[in-house]
């Protein structure tokens, strides 16, 4: 048995040294050759008719979507029209159900807790902590998902994003990594831990991890409300009212074309660096045009994506409100944990352009990317001061549409220049808890791990910097 393992182990040794001899494309010419041959095969056992083919749409929309010259522009087209659709219809349910979670039960709460003789803190703690930032979850979150998924799941159950693959197809296979990193892409916009473990797909484990490393760069579902939402305050609030949400949604689909573009610089840099070697070849059938299904559709995409998403976000909203909570109404002195801590770490976060309240929430925020607005929501209120932040106080404001949370993050400190650097920031920053111990049981590697969790990191502080430093020359400040 030892000696069939070491010969196995010699033959293995003795092939991956060879194969660097076989010179570069050499995958490429294989798979072309057995395109040839079966090409040849079918031409001289299959009897086709000299009758002009019938009109095939399939094929002649994949001329289009798959073009080298229209299939990027009729891309970003239809992310854009994605996103603009969820801009405008996601503010005025958000604003309804924030009229009744945050400004109407709140109250009635507080009040019904001070009726019954409740303790300050414990009111506090469950109904200013737990309930209000599960209220602001909903409230912010399940607008945008309950339009953005369905929208999403349409196109998936359409065919296309195959053909978003197959178009990215090329550039992957220039940076060096595996053409179906472009599909463990796509399934990262859904969730990064499903698209680590999506990496399965690919059969080389150097691709594999570099696939695994990148995915990151995916906006998942917790970050689009985000960027949603920041987009629709910040860059939509600096243009005309009718241009607002066209510029929103330009606004995000410009930052997930952005990832895009950081995980084929990584995956290059990763390529001729740490994990040298050459790109396998990737075969690609496009699957058929499937005309929509509505009633699965909404099934799949407000069961299965929109109402899970949202459910783990309240479960990780409620204790990390609580732990808000605490952290801003238990003292040092006269100041809070949370004023302590944004007081140290303000000046370096002002350097790259973001601030005290940001850097915390995103600690909090480490268990689900969900919970971040209403994290840096409920950290502004408190403490900057909108309410009292004495033991037990209400937050008590109108809250729920963009134009109302933009308010509150003006009173915060907030300018177009830290929101825009939130929106890199949470393109670029660690994953969640999930997706980093998706990561590790998928890699069985610490190092790996630690990899995929600091370098989007390191890359959103130097990318903040230098957009903040950039930002303040020509703005003089």
């Amino acid at each position: 048995m030892k000696q069939t393992e070491q010969n196995n182990e010699e033959i293995l040794s003795l092939a991956n040294n060879l194969r660097w001899d076989l010179g570069q494309g050499f995958h490429d010419q294989l798979m072309e050759s057995i395109f040839a041959n079966a090409t040849t095969i079918a031409q001289r056992s299959v009897t086709t008719s000299k009758e002009k083919p019938l009109f095939s749409f399939d094929r002649a929309l994949d001329r289009i979507v798959t073009s080298p010259v229209f299939g990027f522009p009729v891309m970003f087209i239809i992310l854009a029209m994605v996103f603009w659709i969820t801009v405008q219809g996601a503010n005025i349910p958000s604003e309804f159900l924030a009229s009744i979670l945050i400004n109407d039960i709140h109250p009635a709460l507080k009040s019904f807790a001070g009726s019954i003789g409740t303790p300050l803190w414990l009111s506090g703690l469950l109904i200013d902590g737990a309930y209000l930032s599960m209220a602001w979850v909903v409230s912010v979150m399940l607008p945008p998902m309950a339009i953005f998924f369905p929208l999403f799941t349409l196109l998936e159950d359409f065919g296309y994003l195959p053909r978003v693959a197959f178009n990215m197809d090329n550039l992957y296979r220039r940076a060096g990594a595996h053409g179906k990193q472009a599909l463990t892409m796509a399934m990262g916009f859904g969730c990064n831990a499903a698209g680590v473990v999506a990496t399965r797909v690919i059969d080389s484990p150097r691709e594999r991890l570099i696939a695994i490393i990148t995915n990151n760069f995916s906006l998942c579902n917790g970050r689009w409300p985000t960027q949603i939402l920041i987009a629709t305050i910040f860059i939509g609030g600096v243009v005309p009212a009718e241009l607002a949400g066209i510029v929103s949604a330009a606004a995000v689909v410009g930052i997930a074309v952005l990832g895009i573009v950081f995980s084929l610089v990584v995956s290059f840099g990763l390529s001729k660096t740490m994990l040298k070697g050459e790109a396998s070849t990737f075969s690609l059938e496009l699957p058929p045009y499937r005309p929509p299904r509505i009633l699965r559709t909404l099934y799949t995409s407000l069961i299965d994506r929109t109402i899970i998403v949202l459910w783990r976000a309240v479960v990780f909203a409620v204790p990390a409100g609580m732990v808000i909570w605490l952290v801003a109404n238990v003292t040092f002195g006269e100041e809070s944990i949370a004023q302590v801590f944004i007081n140290w770490v303000d000046p370096a976060a002002l350097i790259i352009g973001l601030n005290g309240v940001i850097i915390l929430a995103y600690i909090i925020a480490i268990p689900a990317n969900e919970i971040v607005i209403p994290t840096v929501l409920m950290l502004t209120v408190l403490v900057a001061g909108l309410t009292g932040v004495g033991s037990g106080s209400g937050v008590m404001f109108d809250a729920g549409s963009a134009s109302a949370t933009g308010t509150i993050l003006a009173a915060g400190g907030w300018t177009l220049l830290t929101g825009i650097n939130l929106m890199l920031f949470s393109l670029l920053h660690n994953p969640c808890s999930t997706t980093i111990y998706t990561i590790y049981k998928e890699t069985k590697s610490v190092k790996w791990t630690l990899v995929s969790t600091f370098l989007p990191i390191v890359m959103g502080i130097v990318v903040c910097f230098f957009v903040t430093q950039i930002w303040r020359l020509f703005a003089g400040a």
